[in-house]
């Protein structure tokens, strides 16, 4: 096997693809020595048998359907005589051509008497459908017909095409047995071939790969180093560790992104900027393992109202939450605004140092508006932000919508204050 280690990476990879080639070739061409046995036994099962039986199924079906209920419902005067006319027309033609076509199939001498049998009683069922088709045809009515004799003849016309189908059947039977013995043959060549060729290519493919072993070790030492890099890089995630929201990162990320998928197609896009009413007295009062907990209460409440998945929840900081969602209007928007405030206050997590409420309440910020090519990227988040404190400067434990996208003003040194 020195020649294999001689071999480059490359080549060895070429070498066994070569040799595997071979040997499907190899078995392709054993497989097509067998096919064209196994071809004869397969068309004799599938035309000799499976056809024939089909064409007298059909025939039988058409003799218990198509023309007796053709006959009752004339009896009964459900269908005109004109249409009882076209319909046992149709289905006696079609029992002819379809016996004509069971009897040009292949024949063994032991059933053509059978056979002719057969024909003799079709020929003479068909004779007696021909004569109500007449009287039919000649304006007279079937209502003395005897029913009780037109369902024996059709009885017994079944009886004699039953007793052909399972000659039939029985002659399928034995063109398995015949095609599976074939089969088994047929494998067992195969398999001893194909055994020879796998342990040929499992020991040449031990050498080659044993080789190729040895050309990996600086390949396994630069994918250590990059698990590694990995690594780290999984470590800095896109998830806010205390709410299981997106974080800042992801925030910044998401934003741009959708900002200008909003502008493509003229959609709309809103922005919430949500803050905990007096969450730094919050804190002071109950601690920050409290303060823990509200943070995740909130943020729950802004995950089961916000469920779409264009909709995206991020925690910005603090006490400080974010909602960007898209093609809301300002109306549905407000609604989800307000369901907010709702589902917070409902939370009844007990605020004593709030000035606006008993229980923590949010004040929110929204800003609604079409996106189009004008749309400055920066003034969603500072119209928000404006829109934040005019909810906390009227009382806050409420939100403040805008639609109006101009440039945000500069904040006064209160307002900072307030914020």
């Amino acid at each position: 096997m020195q020649f294999i280690e001689a071999l480059k990476l490359r080549s060895k990879l070429f070498f066994l693809f070569v040799l595997i080639t071979i040997g499907l070739i190899s078995v392709g061409i054993l497989g097509t020595m067998h096919i064209n046995a196994m071809k004869k036994n397969i068309d004799s099962l599938y035309f000799g048998s499976l056809v024939p039986v089909t064409e007298l199924n059909d025939i039988m079906q058409t003799y218990n359907n198509s023309l007796s209920t053709t006959v009752y419902k004339s009896i009964k005067l459900e269908i005109s005589p004109q249409e009882t006319i076209l319909k046992m027309k149709n289905a006696i033609q079609k029992i002819e051509k379809t016996w004509s076509s069971y009897e040009a199939h292949f024949k063994r001498d032991d059933e053509l008497q059978y056979v002719a049998y057969t024909e003799t009683e079709i020929q003479n069922i068909n004779n007696y459908f021909y004569k109500i088709y007449t009287l039919v045809k000649t304006g007279k009515s079937l209502k003395n017909l005897n029913v009780n004799h037109l369902e024996k003849k059709v009885s017994f016309m079944g009886s004699v095409l039953q007793r052909l189908i399972n000659y039939e059947v029985s002659i399928a039977e034995y063109e398995r047995r015949k095609f599976l013995k074939n089969y088994e043959d047929t494998i067992k060549y195969l398999g001893v071939f194909l055994t020879l060729i796998i342990i040929a290519v499992l020991i040449i493919s031990y050498y080659v790969f044993k080789s190729i072993q040895k050309d990996h070790i600086e390949l396994e030492s630069a994918t250590k180093k990059l698990k590694r890099l990995n690594k780290k890089l999984e470590n800095v995630s896109y998830t806010d560790v205390l709410t299981g929201l997106h974080n800042r990162r992801y925030f910044n990320h998401v934003y741009e992104k959708e900002l200008k998928c909003a502008k493509r197609s003229n959609a709309y896009i809103t922005f919430m900027m949500i803050d905990i009413d007096f969450f730094k007295q919050y804190n002071d009062t109950y601690g920050h393992l409290e303060g823990d907990y509200a943070l995740k209460s909130v943020a729950k409440v802004l995950k089961e109202t916000l469920k779409r998945p264009s909709d995206y929840v991020f925690r910005l900081g603090g006490e400080e939450f974010g909602v960007l969602i898209s093609e809301t209007d300002e109306s549905n928007s407000a609604k989800l605004a307000r369901e907010i405030c709702d589902a917070v206050r409902d939370k009844e997590l007990k605020h004593e140092s709030s000035e606006v409420h008993k229980y923590i309440t949010v004040s929110i910020g929204v800003v609604c508006c079409i996106a189009d090519k004008a749309l400055d990227d920066e003034v969603l988040l500072s119209r928000s932000d404006e829109m934040l404190y005019e909810a906390k400067e009227s009382g806050r434990d409420r939100y403040v919508i805008t639609s109006n996208v101009s440039a945000a003003r500069p904040k006064s040194i209160e307002e900072e204050l307030i914020a």
